[in-house]
């Protein structure tokens, strides 16, 4: 069981096993282990239980595993039910004061027993973080249990406390006393251990996806932003403030270029995104599913009046206030439509945190071009925990601002309308306020109005207008990020978006080793390209995988395609607010594949 397994540390949240957790994380990636940490952890702010995983895959899986290898115990409330998620052969580190007996007394797995509350307060004096060290306690019975190099823990711990240096001293005496404890009074008799992997994380730094987004955000020329914290996205802005601070600063006189706004409420937040937008400016918002309840009028506003602004959307599960610290694919079909009346949003589902950052700048780009809201469909998985990725591109291609008429342009021209389809795609002129000439200006109606801005309530102007939105949405296909496409030829295959990719990855290892092989596409914005439907047509079946209860973009795809088409689709869904795994995706799909085998035989008897 070498470099493949999964490390469980079960606790209560608010006792500071975060920081042990990201140190164990680090050492793993300091010795060439690929990992994938998963934190899933309570909305409130201490006293409820919380795990947080560590993956590791020689071949560097980046979903969960529903399979727990190595328990690390420190909750009696859930005591049961995490010896229960261990798996045969499995090993449970606990504290000593935990009976072992009736339901948590199982024979098929390796018990370490450690006095952590007792060690902690023999060795830290009173006043001391006591119950944080305990923590670093478990890593250093890890490390010793695991066979994990003292040496990569000890760099990962001085990293993790590097702006607290008077802690690390600490933090690494109970690393030392948890090694040196384990290897004392805990005689090894399971079958896991790790070992360095040279060169199977080089080039690769861990990062999480908010952080790759805010990134994207300053590469990508914004320089407004208004929001209004919310879990899971609240980083997701607090790292742009961050980036910020240092590079839209004026060097020489200290003047900030960029303006950040903490709004009182969601649906301020959109209002200042779209304002800024109409005045010239790259803004953005980060939100959830509720602020994007709340965005809808505004958002269809920004849509009919035509005006440029950017919506992060870090799902998590709902309706309602859902659970606020699960994640969930459930805004896909909301977010599409957004807004009363016939609305079609762009919106793009970034997959890792490459894409988190790259689809930030093509965000932008995106909503000044087509001068409308364009949305990023991230998760609270993708957003909130550390993922394995390269290092992020400098950007090639200058911004792309669209149909911007300058002074010069107007000089040239004796009219123009602004919503007027000059180039038959459907995107009209617009200039700038501000612009130094005398014809720049125009009304800009969220109401009625002609291809000259002018107010209008007639039927067939209406209709032209909304026929020419719709025309402007078909030019989006060519120009939104393309599929993503995996083809052989059998004649079953795999859709799916976001963060359900990763375990789409590891689900069609696992399907090839069972004799069936399946091809995938990876669907990467809306609207549909045409890939998507030649895609389909080659195979006879198609598993739609997401993350809701309903199928939303099975049902987004019925919609559009063809009835014969539309027959070859099926959909398989996870919403247990977990971040879905592998089994999630392959379970489902055989029992599908042998009753459509069972189907064929009865009908040739």
């Amino acid at each position: 069981m070498l470099n493949d397994l999964t490390i469980r540390a079960a606790t209560v949240n608010g006792s500071g096993s975060q920081s042990s957790n990201l140190v164990l994380t680090h050492a793993l990636v300091r010795l060439g282990i690929p990992v994938a940490p998963k934190n899933i952890f309570p909305s409130n702010i201490e006293g409820l239980p919380t795990w947080f995983d560590v993956r590791l895959s020689p071949r560097g899986y980046q979903c969960r595993s529903r399979d727990v290898d190595v328990l690390v115990a420190l909750n009696l409330v859930t005591w049961e039910s995490d010896i229960a998620s261990v798996k045969p052969g499995g090993v449970i580190v606990h504290d000593a004061s935990y009976t072992v007996h009736g339901a948590t007394a199982r024979d098929d797995v390796t018990y370490y027993p450690v006095p952590f509350t007792e060690l902690s307060k023999e060795h830290f004096p009173q006043g001391s973080p006591r119950k944080y060290l305990i923590n670093m306690i478990y890593v250093g019975v890890l490390a010793q249990i695991l066979a994990i190099d003292l040496a990569a823990v000890e760099g990962a711990l001085r990293d993790q406390f590097k702006r607290k240096p008077a802690a690390v001293e600490l933090n690494l005496s109970a690393v030392h006393l948890g090694y040196e404890y384990a290897r004392d009074h805990l005689p090894k008799v399971d079958s896991y251990r790790v070992e360095p992997m040279p060169g199977g994380t080089d080039g690769l730094m861990l990062m999480d996806g908010n952080r790759g987004a805010a990134l994207g955000c300053v590469m990508g020329g914004c320089t407004v932003a208004a929001w209004y914290p919310i879990t899971p996205s609240t980083s997701l802005c607090e790292t742009f403030i961050e980036y910020c601070d240092r590079f839209r600063v004026d060097p020489a006189t200290k003047e900030r270029r960029a303006a950040i706004i903490q709004a009182e409420d969601e649906l301020a937040a959109i209002g200042m995104v779209i304002g800024a937008g109409w005045a010239g400016a790259r803004a953005m918002t980060s939100t959830s599913g509720p602020g994007i309840s709340l965005m809808a009028e505004t958002a269809g506003f920004a849509y009919y009046a035509e005006i440029p602004g950017v919506v992060f959307d870090v799902q998590r599960a709902g309706p309602s206030t859902g659970l606020p610290t699960r994640t969930m694919q459930g805004d896909v079909s909301f977010a599409a439509q957004l807004s009363h009346g016939d609305t079609k949003h762009i919106v793009l589902l970034p997959a890792t945190v490459e894409e988190s950052y790259e689809f930030a700048m093509s965000a932008f780009d995106l909503a000044d071009r087509f001068q409308t809201p364009v949305f990023v469909l991230s998760d609270l998985d993708l957003g909130m925990n550390l993922w394995l990725t390269t290092p992020l591109a400098y950007p090639e291609h200058p911004f792309d601002r669209g149909k911007v008429l300058s002074a010069e342009d107007l000089g040239r021209l004796s009219t123009w309308g602004r919503y007027r389809d000059v180039d038959g795609d459907g995107i009209p002129y617009r200039t700038i306020p501000g612009t130094p000439h005398p014809n720049a200006g125009y009304f800009t109606r969220g109401s009625g109005h002609d291809e000259e801005s002018r107010y209008s309530e007639s039927p067939e102007v209406y209709q032209r207008n909304l026929d020419r939105l719709l025309r402007k949405y078909e030019t989006a296909r060519g120009a939104v990020p393309q599929p993503l496409v995996e083809e052989t030829g059998p004649d079953v295959a795999i859709l799916a978006y976001g963060t359900t990719h990763h375990a789409v990855v590891e689900a069609r290892d696992i399907l090839r080793q069972d004799g069936l092989a399946v091809d995938y596409l990876r669907v990467r914005a809306l609207p549909f390209t045409p890939e998507i439907a030649a895609f389909i047509a080659r195979h006879q079946r198609v598993y739609v995988v997401e993350q809701n209860r309903d199928g939303q973009l099975f049902g987004l795809l019925r919609a559009e395609l063809p009835a014969n088409l539309v027959e070859r689709l099926h959909s398989i869904r996870h919403y247990t607010g977990e971040p879905i795994d592998a089994s999630a995706v392959t379970v489902p799909l055989l029992h599908a594949e042998r009753t459509a085998d069972q189907a064929v035989a009865a009908a040739v008897s």
